[in-house]
């Protein structure tokens, strides 16, 4: 009896002892807790993207056409920074270049969010004045803004990205986006409760810097270029136009410019219509500038040869319902002749003695109508038709040029075959180094006639006369281009004036294409609006790549070779 009293009572003191340190463990575990929920509110682990550095897009002398440059993004809790004092406030408002009341108003819009934009891509010196005021809930994250020194020069070839600069989604920088991105790195922080970087605990991922690319493109043709071009479309108030140069040894090309273009520094600047690379988008009938490869095609039958000529008389020729004119009766021409004064009747009067599936195929060889593998985004194909019968007047109209659609990219790989003397080298965006190989194609004998004929186009009596360039020799091609019509057919007062040539004649290093859509003052033929535009182009060309002059004069029309005369209807 006496022993349960002991234990009793033992275990009452026990007790009693007991409750002071379970009252005490649980008030350090509350206060624990709430310091932990404290430190918790205060502090948080977060993952922060580094972004990456994107590659230098530069012309072939490493001149930069895009570069990317260090600017900070402020960004704010919108619940924090309301409650900021007016006075913060203020000079935050001051700090952005805004009203207070018009922040005041966003912070509002943004009351129940914790993030939002205050400015984006400021330059780095400007956001850390903001910074600079200590001010709650505002921060800054690291980011690389796009900048194009070259402007609207070569805004559709090279393109823009995304604003933020994560993607490309024009030209090159679309084309090539893999290549320039990169790959974002990722770090570790600890943020107190305004979002502020207490601590950078480590980094989980390098970021890894995109690569740079080296384009093709001389930036001082690129210019030339540009400039000859805007001045045209300017002066024949045009709708647009185009202007291609190439490297004939390398199949680089020199220089890629549009009218109208853009600012890509200022997208305010931006319209589909300014975005167009229309030298590698737009389609056009080439007209007259194929017919010498309709010539090529005679020469490459065996049908003719270079000494033929044809009757051309009365000045016109009838075909089913279609009647074809010449500007005058020119009797007979040789071919020479047949190109100086791009004689209608004197090319149909030779394709009509050709197999048209012969003619078309050597239109493909040289690459009409075909892509010409740049890799450039959208880039137009064009449009070859193939007949399995070629009805007369299909077959008139394809060897000068209608029927079928090229790009002025196309077209200029076509005359690089001929100032190759027949070889095709693959046309490039990129600096090549060596250059690609190239595939022979036709007899360089019969390519070198060719080119020889053409060089009369530019003389004194051809219609290409103010395309010469002092100092140098240069053959080519006039065309002036009916458009077609909304209504069907062919607009008659709606034309595309161009021209397409090479220079030095004896060696050719250019190749240079002009396309002006549109003409509108009065004046619209290839000779009169696009062969001045060339001229001064390639010129320009030749001298900045020290290009020795040839020192040759224009030639006359009259050749003075032996010509056998060649009437339709002999075989």
């Amino acid at each position: 009896m006496k022993s349960d009293v002991n234990w009793r009572f033992f275990s009452l003191v026990l007790i009693v002892l007991a409750l002071p340190v379970i009252l005490l463990i649980k008030i350090a575990s509350l206060q624990g807790s709430d310091f932990l929920r404290t430190q918790g509110d205060s502090r948080a682990l977060r993952s922060q993207i580094i972004p990456a550095y994107r590659g230098i897009i530069s012309d072939r002398n490493g001149v930069p056409l895009a570069v990317s440059t260090p600017v900070s993004t402020l960004t704010a809790n919108p619940q924090l920074l309301l409650s900021a004092n007016a006075n913060q406030l203020l000079l935050l408002a001051k700090a952005l270049g805004q009203s207070p009341k018009l922040l005041k108003q966003k912070l509002n819009a943004y009351r129940k969010k914790s993030f939002m934009y205050l400015s984006r891509q400021l330059p780095v010196e400007e956001a850390d004045i903001v910074l600079g005021l200590k001010i709650p809930g505002v921060n800054a994250a690291q980011e690389y803004k796009r900048f194009y020194p070259a402007g609207e020069v070569a805004a559709q070839l090279v393109g823009i990205t995304s604003k933020e600069q994560d993607r490309g989604q024009e030209g090159v920088e679309l084309a090539y986006n893999a290549w320039l991105s990169g790959e974002s790195g990722l770090r570790r922080i600890l943020q107190d409760k305004s979002g502020h970087v207490i601590e950078e605990l480590g980094i989980d991922r390098d970021a890894r810097r995109g690569k740079s690319l080296s384009l093709s493109i001389d930036l001082r043709i690129q210019y030339a270029a540009y400039r000859a071009l805007k001045s045209a479309v300017h002066e024949h108030d045009a709708q647009a136009g185009s202007i291609v140069v190439l490297d004939v040894k390398s199949g680089e090309v020199l220089a890629m410019v549009n009218q109208p273009s853009f600012n890509p520094n200022d997208r305010s600047t931006v319209s589909p219509n300014a975005l167009r690379n229309r030298a590698m988008l737009d389609l056009i009938e080439p007209g007259s500038t194929v017919k010498p490869f309709t010539i090529l095609t005679a020469l490459q039958s065996g049908i003719f040869s270079k000494e033929s000529s044809i009757d051309t008389s009365p000045g016109y020729i009838k075909i089913d319902y279609k009647t074809f004119t010449d500007v005058n009766d020119y009797g007979v021409l040789n071919f020479t002749e047949i190109l100086s004064k791009s004689s209608q009747v004197g090319t149909i009067k030779v394709a009509l003695k050709l197999d048209p599936s012969f003619t078309r195929g050597v239109f493909e060889k040289v690459g009409l109508g075909q892509s010409t593998g740049s890799g450039f985004p959208a880039e137009a194909v064009g449009r070859l038709p193939t007949f399995h019968i070629w009805d007369p007047i299909s077959q008139a109209t394809f060897a000068f040029g209608y029927g079928f659609s090229v790009t002025s990219l196309q077209l200029a790989r076509a005359y690089s075959v001929l100032a190759n003397d027949g070889m095709r080298r693959e046309i490039s965006l990129i600096a090549n180094d060596p250059p690609s190989e190239a595939e022979k194609l036709f007899d360089p004998d019969d390519v070198r006639a060719v080119r020889d004929m053409l060089e009369y186009v530019v003389g004194h009596e051809g219609t290409g006369h103010k395309a010469s360039i002092s100092g140098y020799s240069v053959a080519g091609k006039t065309g002036t281009l009916h458009k077609t019509s909304e209504s069907g057919g062919y607009a008659s007062n709606r034309y595309t004036a161009t021209f397409a040539g090479m220079a030095p004649v004896e060696n050719p290093r250019i190749v240079t294409v002009v396309v002006i859509d549109e003409p509108s003052r009065g004046e619209y033929f290839g000779g009169q609006v696009a062969a001045p535009v060339f001229a001064e182009v390639t010129g320009n060309a030749l001298r900045l790549m020290r290009v020795t002059p040839d020192s040759v004069s224009s030639k006359p029309i009259s050749s003075g070779t032996k010509i056998k005369h060649f009437s339709v209807g002999e075989s």
